[in-house]
């Protein structure tokens, strides 16, 4: 992996720390995105069709 400047290290840590929950945000998706990708089961898979079911509904009842 190359190294980053110093310059574009502090810019960053200066964005991380402005975009806490835009930046937790971007890494659950990631997570969640490997975990269906890389790791899970076909059980894991139909309970997260269900899930995402649900949160469709939800999202549908609030506007």
């Amino acid at each position: 992996m190359a190294k980053i400047s110093e310059a574009r290290a502090k810019a960053n840590k200066k964005w991380d720390e402005k975009n806490k929950a835009r930046k937790l945000y971007i890494n659950k998706r990631s997570t969640c995105k490997n975990f269906i990708l890389n790791l899970a089961t076909e059980e894991d898979l139909e309970n997260i069709k269900k899930y995402i079911i649900e949160r469709e509904q939800e999202l549908k009842s609030t506007h």
